[in-house]
């Protein structure tokens, strides 16, 4: 048999990797942390097998160390979403993503009605469910579901 030869990816010195993406919501999560403005090294896969998620997703960026503010934006579209803060190779934190229990001026109301859509007002939702993350707005009530989810 002919032996064949394994691609890896590799390590970052210093930077963030984010583990445990729904392979759905990796360009999301790109998308999300601005990261096509990012001139550090970036690599994300996707589709990547995965006994909790069946499919998977990962990014690693090269000297970035997110905020808490970005952390509840990922978490809301990659809810059990990992980071591992990486400095001289080495993982010196691990932080499990979670969905806070009240989410303010990061999702859009998906309610064309809300007045949140008209003025200038900073958007506030309770979060319903944290697993199948949806959100009920503070002003009218809508709930937004998760593949309704619009972060701003």
């Amino acid at each position: 048999m002919k032996e064949r030869k394994q691609l890896s990816v590799s390590a970052i010195k210093n930077g963030t990797v984010i583990d445990h993406i729904p392979a759905k919501n990796v360009f999301k999560v790109l998308q999300i942390l601005g990261l096509d403005n990012v001139d550090e090294m970036i690599t994300f896969g996707t589709n990547f097998e995965s006994k909790k998620l069946g499919k998977k997703g990962l990014i690693k960026v090269s000297n970035v160390f997110f905020l808490d503010e970005e952390i509840n934006k990922i978490a809301l579209v990659a809810p059990e979403a990992k980071l591992n803060i990486i400095k001289e190779y080495e993982v010196v934190e691990k932080k499990v993503v979670e969905v806070p229990d009240k989410i303010i001026g990061i999702a859009r109301c998906v309610n064309p009605q809300c007045i949140t859509n008209h003025e200038t007002i900073t958007t506030r939702f309770q979060v319903v469910s944290k697993k199948d993350v949806s959100l009920k707005c503070h002003y009218c009530g809508k709930i937004t579901d998760q593949e309704n989810l619009v972060i701003v």
